[in-house]
């Protein structure tokens, strides 16, 4: 049985689906929709770069949507890929929204509306420089919960996703992200810091949350037409009106991506399609489970693959 899985922010880069824009009318067609909703060469941002301002969160989201979304349309047009062959959508954080338009519950250009607005929110909620992300290596959440408690007087970081097999990423104010670096050192744990500008999944995204609630409540969605796993409850969510409270609900809590891949595993999934850029996701799916098949469709000759 298959999955679809859809990447999220960090697989970004400058090129990515240009080899889909060049031989394809119907993905420049929505390139170019893109440019026009947002006021803004996302386009450039996508084929060209720079690098720099790619990254900046409020480009990043519409920019990895607009690539899985045309992967997969391309996917299904020039492949036998059938959409319902699948047994459920799952994306990262971001990729959800990628999940959800493919399986046709949002429209594509309200999904670009409400990226914009969730990276905008998201970038802003913590001023520039103030906070960040740390990826823990080679230990698991239970360990990471009990650092975390033992020294709650000293630092708050908070876990914000749960990868896989040994990687799970905190987010916090980066005063707060150094004690706990130091920490982790003490206990000969590995650690990294991510290079990205705020602390995402976590309380400190609360003034994101009440502008996306705002913004999900005023948009219509549809049944999806494949099951969709949430980032929340690590489980398949179906009812219009529960997939609107998960997504407001994503923004400060973890993904919860290794019990999700589980979940699926668990449900006799033996193959994951990883749609858009980078191989970010089936990378950790192996992590998780190395006997499962996974393949990555973002080049014109993976298209051979399915």
């Amino acid at each position: 049985m298959i999955s679809v899985l859809f990447p999220g922010q960090g697989s970004q880069s400058p090129g990515m689906a240009k080899v889909f824009y060049d031989n394809f009318d119907y993905v420049k067609s929505l390139f170019n929709e893109v440019d026009d909703l947002l006021k803004k060469p996302v386009s450039k941002f996508v084929l060209e770069g720079p690098r720099d301002i790619l990254d900046l969160t409020e480009n990043t989201q519409p920019a990895i949507f607009l690539v899985s979304f045309s992967i997969f349309n391309v996917l299904k047009k020039e492949t036998s890929f059938n959409m319902n062959s699948a047994s459920y959508f799952a994306g990262h954080s971001l990729g959800e929204y990628s999940a959800l338009a493919c399986a046709e519950t949002i429209s594509f250009s309200q999904t670009i509306k409400l990226l914009k607005k969730r990276g905008y929110a998201m970038q802003s909620a913590v001023p520039k420089g103030q906070g960040g992300m740390l990826v823990v290596l080679g230990t698991n959440v239970e360990k990471i919960n009990e650092i975390l408690e033992i020294n709650k007087n000293k630092f708050t970081c908070y876990i914000a996703n749960d990868n896989s097999v040994g990687q799970v990423v905190v987010s916090g104010i980066n005063q707060d992200l150094e004690k706990f670096s130091s920490e982790l050192i003490n206990n000969n744990i590995k650690n990294i810091k991510l290079p990205v500008s705020a602390p995402f999944h976590c309380k400190l995204m609360s003034s994101a949350t009440k502008i996306m609630e705002e913004e999900i409540r005023n948009v219509e969605f549809n049944p999806p037409k494949v099951d969709i796993i949430s980032n929340v409850t690590s489980e398949p969510v179906k009812e219009v009106s529960e997939i609107k409270k998960l997504l407001i609900s994503q923004i400060e809590k973890p993904v919860r991506w290794r019990e999700i891949i589980n979940y699926m595993i668990n449900n006799n999934i033996n193959k994951f399609i990883e749609i858009g850029p980078g191989k970010v996701l089936s990378g950790l799916v192996k992590r998780i489970n190395r006997k499962v098949e996974t393949i990555q469709i973002n080049e014109l000759d993976d298209l051979k693959k399915i």
